[in-house]
């Protein structure tokens, strides 16, 4: 297999696990504007902070992208996954944001 698949592969398999937590992050803000504070939420939460604790290990970097770097010396934001590079630059700060906003207003809704 020649470095351009693997790069390609990993590609393909990091935006399928980043449209999984898009639909994660969905279902989270979902379930908190619709008061469906579930089993369903908590497992979200769960998984997003598992891949806080991933991020945080390798030091803020997926891992798929520090493989994706032994196939490829681009310095574009989106060598790595197939998104447009304005949101591969700004993923985090925009779905951190989205979390952060939804956890507020869960917490609101719970204490209210």
């Amino acid at each position: 297999m020649t470095s351009t698949s693997k790069l390609r592969l990993i590609k393909i398999l990091h935006t399928v696990i980043w449209v999984f937590f898009n639909v994660v992050i969905f279902y989270m803000v979902f379930a908190v504007l619709t008061n469906r504070i579930d089993n369903l939420l908590w497992i979200c939460y769960g998984l997003i902070l598992l891949e806080g604790l991933v991020l945080t290990i390798f030091r803020l970097y997926c891992p798929l992208t520090i493989w994706a770097k032994k196939y490829s010396s681009s310095t574009r934001h989106n060598f790595d996954i197939y998104l447009p590079e304005w949101l591969a630059k700004y993923n985090k700060i925009i779905y951190t944001s989205i979390v952060l906003l939804t956890t507020a207003v869960l917490v609101y809704k719970l204490l209210k």
